[in-house]
């Protein structure tokens, strides 16, 4: 059977939360919506209609979520010549490849913006396919877009593992019946990413890389998994 490896992008392969955050926080203002910066920072890893209700509540004005949406969008447009990879990232994927995983991607990213990650990856040598959560019905934290993927891939839940950043991923994947991995360097604390799943969690790809052989990677996300280094 074929093994999946399972990878949230934004936050977990490129360093790419904090500008979601301030580009949500402007296309907010802009709306006339003044949202803590904390807050938003906690819901990036949602789909955008999804992360609107969850900070502005379904109460609200439902019309302007595509002209809120679209901002945000334009916003983070402007960084997509310099999006920044994450250390190591390219290598975790490669080396992953190379021991016959299907690597996946894993995101709400459009196909724009998708590019322009895969770009600053620069790993597509590594990558067999991407799961979207504008291909099905519900995006994470639901499991619809980890389920994608394992198809994409393959490969049943029980030989596949998933890394992301945000609690929203640890959920999906625990949903799917997936083995997860948490990363710190998107901003989210270790209690939170554990508490949602995480059965070890990381400092970043290259921190996940180095203990690649005592990691649920060792044991095709089953048990004896080092618990994980990052602080």
């Amino acid at each position: 059977m074929n093994r999946a490896a399972l990878f949230d992008v934004d936050g977990t392969l490129t360093d790419t939360n904090h500008l979601h955050v301030t580009c949500w926080w402007e296309a907010l203002r802009q709306g006339g919506h003044e949202v803590a910066m904390h807050d938003i920072h906690r819901a990036i890893g949602l789909p955008g209609e999804d992360l609107l209700a969850h900070l502005l509540g379904d109460r609200r004005d439902k019309s302007e979520d595509e002209t809120l949406s679209a901002a945000h969008d334009t916003l983070y447009g402007t960084y997509f010549d310099r999006l920044p990879s994450l250390d190591a990232a390219a290598d975790l994927l490669r080396e992953l490849a190379r021991r016959d995983w299907r690597v996946v991607l894993v995101t709400s990213a459009k196909e724009a913006e998708l590019d322009a990650l895969r770009r600053a990856i620069g790993a597509d040598d590594a990558i067999t396919a991407t799961a979207s959560s504008d291909d099905v019905e519900k995006g994470k934290p639901a499991p619809d877009p980890v389920r994608q993927a394992l198809d994409l891939a393959g490969a049943p839940a029980q030989r596949a593992v998933f890394v992301g950043d945000t609690v929203w991923d640890m959920r999906a994947a625990a949903g799917a019946g997936v083995s997860c991995v948490g990363l710190l360097c998107g901003g989210i604390p270790r209690a939170d990413l554990e508490e949602a799943g995480a059965l070890a969690v990381y400092r970043d790809p290259a921190d996940l890389l180095a203990h690649l052989d005592r990691s649920p990677f060792a044991a095709d996300g089953a048990a004896g998994t080092d618990p994980g280094t990052g602080r």
